[in-house]
Order: structure tokens, then sequence, then C-alpha cells
């Protein structure tokens, strides 16, 4: 395990740290006591470990070890190996996630993202329960599946997800790699409509997106959800398990914003998916699709409380 310093210009983690696990060298920050009740926060894109920057020492007060990874193709984490595909499919990053609490021998923890980051929580909590003590899953039950994704949306929906098909061809590769902060910057204003984040905040986030396999791994996960690009086969039982759209036993709690200008389901759609103890809640105050960031209360509360039950 390693250690690099962060820029110190506005609030940062500080020292992070690294470790190799699976088959990645992992990037993260640590708060608390390391022999604490673990919690694993899951950023999405196009954000990173940052979201979590006032909701990890929230945490670390009442006691909690807090690891906060930046994802495979973000800020500090690399590939071990340059063969290995640069894949983004939504088992993959489930995979990195159980793959880290091992190398960091943590038998179990609760598992809180949003946007890809709860998107892998959810897939945490589904298929390994037992190393899930609880869930916190901004915009609930997020788990698809390729085939799931051919299927038409209504035209207003579709142009939610105008980015998704601009990925899918090489001009939109091209363009992201060009431009990948305008990008981003696009998506925070349309996702977070009410969020007055200055330029220190968003580039702070923003360096996490030169790392060499960022646009192929964004670029990966788009296409692979449209069927346009394949998985790898040592993930094919997963997708297969996830295509049924499993139930989720362990406790949790889903959020959502107000404000949030991001693809996101009604509460409504996705309640009976939750088995065990849940609760959702909407946070106002024109919180948008960075909930963790722009409610750093809400987001740490929920992860105390469904630690309690």
């Amino acid at each position: 395990m390693s250690a690099t310093e962060e820029p110190q210009s506005i609030a940062s983690f500080g020292t992070l740290k690294q470790v190799d696990a699976g088959l990645l060298n992992v990037g993260y920050a640590e708060a608390g006591p390391t022999d604490g009740p673990a919690v694993v926060l899951l950023h999405g894109w196009p954000y990173d470990i940052h979201s979590f920057i006032d909701v990890a020492p929230l945490l670390a007060a009442q006691g909690y070890r807090v690891i906060v990874p930046y994802l495979r193709g973000y800020g500090t984490t690399r590939f071990l190996a340059s063969e290995t595909p640069r894949n983004g499919q939504q088992s993959a990053l489930a995979v990195d996630t159980v793959e880290l609490v091992d190398a960091l021998d943590i038998d179990n923890a609760v598992v809180a993202g949003f946007d890809w980051g709860a998107r892998t929580a959810d897939i945490v909590a589904a298929l390994w329960p037992e190393r899930c003590t609880g869930l916190v899953s901004v915009s609930g039950y997020l788990i698809g599946s390729q085939e799931a994704g051919k299927l038409p949306l209504p035209p207003e929906a579709e142009l939610q997800w105008w980015y998704q098909y601009y990925f899918a061809t090489e001009r939109g590769r091209a363009g992201y790699d060009k431009y990948r902060r305008e990008f981003g910057k696009l998506i925070w204003r349309i996702a977070s409509p009410k969020w007055d984040f200055d330029d220190a905040t968003f580039d702070r986030t923003a360096a996490s997106f030169d790392n060499p396999d960022h646009v192929a791994i964004a670029i990966h996960n788009y296409r692979w959800r449209l069927g346009l690009a394949e998985g790898e086969a040592q993930y094919d039982e997963l997708e297969n398990q996830l295509a049924e759209a499993p139930v989720i036993a362990v406790p949790t709690i889903t959020l959502e914003g107000d404000a949030n200008g991001a693809p996101h389901p009604d509460p409504g759609s996705y309640a009976g998916k939750f088995t065990g103890s849940y609760s959702h809640r909407t946070i106002t105050g024109g919180i948008g699709h960075n909930l963790p960031q722009e409610a750093p209360e809400a987001f740490a509360k929920a992860v105390v409380e469904v630690d309690s039950h």
C-alpha cells in the first residue's frame, strides 16, 4: 500500500491510499477509526470521491471506518495489467468493490452510492448480501440488463439519455475525449440545476477524468448498456443473475433529490424490489443528482440509520 497527496487548494481528503485489489490498484480515501464498522461510498459519472468530501467526516465522527474509492477509470485507480479489457459493465464494477473490501480485510460494510455507485451498491447488496450490512441508494433500484436496454422509451425519456446515444458513435467517443471537462460540467448543470457549485469544486473532481482509462471505461459502460459493446465472459453468470432483477433483502434506505435533472425512476416503481427493512426519502431544498455532495447531512444520516436496523 502506498500514499499520494491531493492538492490542498480547497477541502480535500488529504493523503490518499493505494491498494492492489483484483484487477486494479485502487486509489481511495479513508477516514475514521480502522476498527470501526465499515462504510463504502461509491461515486458515479462524471463525478469522483469528492462527492463524499463532507459525508466522510460526518460518518467518521460517528465512529465509522469510511472507505471512498475511485472507480476504475477515475483518479489514481489503475489497471494492474495493460492487457486487461477496459470494461465498464455493471457487474465488473461490483466485483471491483467486493475485491476492494477483501483486500482491506473488511468482512462486511454498509454500501452507499449514487449514479453508477448506486447501481454498484445495489448489485453488491443483491448478489453478496453477506458482505452488505445495509444499503443507501440514490434513485433506488438501478440494476439493469442488456435486454432491458433494448426497449425503447417515450421520446421525452429518450431525450434525457442523449449522451448515451452520442457515446454510441465514434464522434461521441472522440468528442468526450477532447471535451471531457466541458462535458462533465454540462452534465453537472443538467443533473443538478439548482446546485450553485463553483469552478474550484468542479475542477477538484474533473482532475480525476485525466485517468488514462477514463474515456474507455465511460464509453464502454454506455455502449454495453445498449448492447453495442460486448462484456467479458467471466461476468456472464453474474449478468444472468442481474437480468432476473433480483430482490434486495438487506436493510435499505433509498434517497431522491427534489430537483434531480438526470434520468431516474419514480420511487413507487422500485419499492417492491426491497424486501427487507426499507424506507424512501425525498430530500428537499433544490437537491439534484449529486445528492451526497449537495445534501451531505441527509446522506450521512441515512447511512447511520440503515446501519441501526
